[in-house]
């Protein structure tokens, strides 16, 4: 496994996943996706063992979770061909949509900004916990992409009208904020979010594990996340598509020239 993702394996079947990139502030990319998918894999795998996972935890590395995607890994994949495109959206997707899908708990820990791909890993959790010191926003729209597939996510955790307004303006929020709206469960102390969350975990792993997974199995049947191969296609599809839009283009390479996009109004409202 790439050293962008640690995993470490406990003898009670916990599973921390730690996001290692504190240099970029966990910003994403394909080794780091890469990472989580084979995290995934290992708790699959150890279901059949003597040592099932039963809770998965996942926490960034450095002084904050998880700053989005990398502008770098991110321009790369806009400049490539429309099926390395399609495969860049697909396996960021897939990331967030077989996260939720697992049927042990899965607990997010939380310090410092989280944005864009990482709120869909938040949304994807069982149990967030943050720290006051917190940060949010879902910032696709302000490279002219969007978040279509982690969307399915956040309306479970959020609700439609709440994505409507963090999903369509870009803002960032605070902790309050977060907890308020649904996306975080509990708000800490910085340095207390470890220990809340080792709390947590005894909660889980006190609970019959059977129960514990036919519980999120039916609750996520009920869910705005529960859709077909054919309904998460068409989402990569729109995400893979919105990348190399002439409008993503003019975003991203604002970003990178540290200037405002076009269709940003002048000061004086031309």
């Amino acid at each position: 496994m790439a050293d962008e993702v640690l995993v470490e394996v406990d003898g009670r079947g916990v599973a921390t996943v730690t996001l290692n990139r504190p240099e970029v502030n966990n910003a994403y990319d394909e080794a780091m996706l890469r990472g989580v998918h084979a995290a995934i894999d290992a708790a699959l795998a150890s279901q059949d063992t003597e040592q099932p996972v039963r809770c998965v935890v996942v926490r960034g590395e450095g002084r904050h979770f998880q700053a989005g995607a990398d502008l770098r890994w991110l321009t790369a994949v806009q400049q490539g061909n429309p099926q390395e495109n399609f495969e860049g959206s697909e396996l960021t997707g897939s990331a967030v949509r077989r996260l939720t899908e697992l049927d042990v708990p899965v607990v997010a820990l939380v310090q410092g900004a989280c944005f864009g791909g990482g709120t869909g890993i938040l949304a994807a959790a069982d149990v967030v916990v943050c720290g006051e010191d917190s940060v949010f926003s879902i910032a696709e729209v302000k490279w002219g992409l969007h978040a279509s597939v982690i969307l399915p996510q956040l309306a479970d955790a959020i609700g439609p009208r709440q994505v409507r307004r963090y999903a369509l303006t870009g803002e960032r929020f605070d902790a309050a904020e977060a907890r308020r709206i649904g996306l975080v469960h509990e708000v800490v102390a910085r340095e207390d979010v470890p220990a809340r969350g080792a709390e947590i975990v005894d909660a889980i792993l006190s609970s019959g594990p059977g129960g514990v997974a036919t519980t999120k199995r039916l609750a996520r049947g009920l869910s705005w996340s529960s859709i077909d191969d054919d309904q998460f296609t068409d989402l990569v599809q729109e995400h893979s598509d919105g990348r190399q839009a002439d409008e993503a283009r003019e975003g991203l390479t604002a970003f990178r020239e540290k200037r405002s996009p076009a269709w940003v109004p002048a000061a004086d409202g031309s």
